[in-house]
């Protein structure tokens, strides 16, 4: 596909799973750098791109994408040939943009309000109901394997990956077993490996620019 996508990036973010799913399509890219640090994506030019001021954002052509979920469904479904998205139809559609969903609407604010000791508030307004129930979710789907969509490695992966990987790391989210076998699975794959090598060189980077 000739295609004029550009990431607007800050390394070891959220972001950084996008750069996965491009490398993982095959999909050529502009990388446009924001230092987060720096406080970069608070300048003018940035919130013109995204009013929060937050990464990623993805320009393709005249369409500007922002929230990660939204980036990976825009770009998962423009390279079917990758075979990263089932196609409207296909029955695994249903539960490949379930999961696609859950991260953000269930998952991040069930982490979020435990780091920061909040209670999730009256089950009729909390978005998730409570931690635990988020994680035995996640848990379940994980526990058959080898990804959630069974044997088809798809873009929900790419997501859930990059995000089990930081709330892993930061102790966001328990070291369950079947987490931690599922980001191994993750992580072997080469695009996952050539990214992560790619992020550290560049926050390096960045670090050293700033004296």
């Amino acid at each position: 596909m000739d295609a004029d996508f550009t990431l607007y990036h800050a390394p070891q973010t959220r972001s950084s799973g996008v750069r996965i799913l491009l490398e993982e399509l095959g999909a050529p890219h502009t990388l446009d750098v924001v230092d987060l640090k720096a406080g970069k994506t608070r300048d003018p030019a940035y919130l013109a791109l995204n009013p929060l001021g937050k990464v990623p954002a993805l320009r393709h052509g005249e369409a500007l994408v922002t929230e990660q979920a939204a980036i990976y469904l825009y770009l998962a479904d423009l390279f079917p040939a990758a075979g990263l998205a089932p196609p409207i139809g296909d029955p695994l559609r249903g539960p490949y943009l379930r999961w696609m969903v859950f991260y953000g609407s269930s998952f991040e604010p069930a982490v979020v309000d435990r780091a920061l000791q909040r209670e999730p508030g009256p089950r009729a307004m909390s978005p998730y109901g409570d931690f635990d129930s988020v994680l035995g979710t996640l848990v379940k789907a994980l526990t058959p394997g080898p990804y959630l969509l069974g044997e088809r490695y798809s873009a929900a992966d790419v997501l859930w990956g990059s995000a089990l990987g930081w709330t892993t790391s930061f102790k966001l989210v328990p070291e369950e077993p079947a987490i931690m076998a599922y980001l191994a699975r993750v992580r072997s794959r080469p695009a996952v490996q050539k990214i992560l090598a790619a992020e550290a060189a560049l926050s390096a980077d960045l670090e050293a620019a700033r004296g």
